[in-house]
């Protein structure tokens, strides 16, 4: 963004949040000129540098009180359809499977998590396949799994992809400003708000911020949500007898039911793909000691399931922040007049994010529906205690998480 600019409205932040919330308002004010503006390119924060689970039934969800966790699960799957009508009008290539991804114990305690999803499931009637070690066996190709669950239509994405064939199909009346990051955010003496810009400065009225785990660094939600930096690695493409060598099936994704257990897929492309390790820094960044540390860990988990692949190593490592809170708790509403945000998803935001977004443009333009009553419904994330005791207490809560993950990690 370069020289001193005016929108109708302006959405901070194009992940999947941000890019429901300009499509949505795009649509409902055609007149109007939507300014989208990101940091970095869109989808390449932590919308781009997820796993690519489109999360709607999971075992937080399960956790929640019954009525919850079904509006819980109901909004997830309204991003859902958004995101796969999106993916069809437009001819999106983001690998889009819906085949099912998997819910995997390797110790006992994961094991004993896994009655309560069932239960949950049974509840709601939703379909669902159990396995054993052979049938994850077979799946995986290797047995290192004990006992878990298939859902059948739950989506796997190539989540970078989908955020930047989301951002190719905005609406005409949306301007996406990429690598213009927001130095400074000013109330107007007419109340609305002025960012500025390295190389440039937007006035606007309206403002919606979806910006999930750099709220806090923007003055938002500092009390509620606090930023955690998870990794991921990818090894190259398997070769024809690195294949054959494991076996299983071409394409999956596994969830740990594990105490951070790691998160496997083996991607359409026949890599594989290994996520786990969560740290706490206030620079928002993953420096090269970090990356080297997780990519260690990465090696460790990816060898303790594929012994036979002692030779590959990993062609890219990295990381991404998150915005989490001490309950899962997720941040939707207006803050104050003339300024909304959605945030705080835990690592689970492509679906909900995605229905938060167009939600909180209906909040914004005053379109009421039970969807958005629902949404505005959900759990508020727990109050963080003042800083420094809030970094205190976050570095020593998950130093707890990484320390559980002991064998399974």
């Amino acid at each position: 963004m370069t020289g001193s600019l005016q929108a109708d409205a302006a959405v901070l932040g194009a992940g999947f949040t941000g890019l429901a919330a300009a499509r949505r308002l795009a649509e409902l004010k055609p007149g109007w000129r939507i300014a989208l503006l990101d940091a970095l390119r869109a989808g390449e924060g932590a919308s781009g540098r997820s796993s690519g689970f489109v999360v709607d039934r999971a075992h937080f969800i399960a956790r929640l009180a019954g009525s919850t966790s079904r509006s819980y699960l109901a909004l997830c799957r309204r991003g859902i359809a958004d995101l796969r009508h999106q993916v069809t009008a437009h001819a999106i290539p983001c690998d889009w499977d819906e085949r099912g991804w998997l819910h995997a114990a390797a110790g006992e305690e994961g094991a004993r998590e896994l009655p309560g999803l069932r239960a949950w499931l049974d509840d709601l009637e939703e379909p669902y396949e159990q396995l054993d070690r052979d049938g994850l066996a077979a799946v995986t190709g290797t047995p290192f799994y004990r006992a878990g669950l298939r859902l059948p239509g739950s989506v796997l994405v190539q989540p970078a992809a989908l955020a930047r064939g989301l951002a190719a199909a905005l609406p005409a009346n949306v301007d996406l400003f990429e690598e213009s990051p927001v130095r400074r955010l000013d109330r107007t003496p007419a109340g609305g708000f002025h960012l500025s810009t390295p190389q440039g400065s937007l006035a606007t009225p309206l403002l919606l911020v979806a910006a999930n785990g750099y709220s806090p660094s923007l003055g938002l939600l500092s009390d509620r949500l606090f930023p955690l930096l998870t990794f991921g690695s990818l090894t190259r493409t398997l070769a024809e007898d690195e294949r054959a060598a494991i076996a299983g099936e071409s394409t999956w994704g596994l969830l740990a039911e594990d105490p951070m257990g790691s998160t496997l897929r083996r991607t359409r492309d026949g890599r594989l793909l290994v996520r786990n390790t969560v740290r706490f820094t206030r620079r928002l960044a993953a420096g090269e000691e970090l990356r080297r540390t997780a990519r260690e860990l990465h090696r460790r988990a990816l060898l303790a399931r594929y012994p036979q692949l002692r030779h590959l190593d990993f062609e890219w490592t990295w990381g991404g922040v998150m915005g989490a809170s001490p309950n899962r708790g997720h941040s939707f509403g207006e803050v104050e007049p003339g300024l909304l945000t959605a945030a705080g998803y835990t690592g689970a935001g492509i679906a909900l994010g995605t229905a938060a977004g167009a939600l909180l443009a209906d909040l914004a333009l005053g379109e009421r529906s039970s969807a958005l009553e629902a949404m505005l419904a959900l759990p508020e994330p727990a109050r963080l205690p003042p800083r420094p005791l809030q970094d205190l207490g976050i570095r020593w809560r998950v130093a707890r998480l990484n320390a559980s993950a002991g064998p399974w990690l």
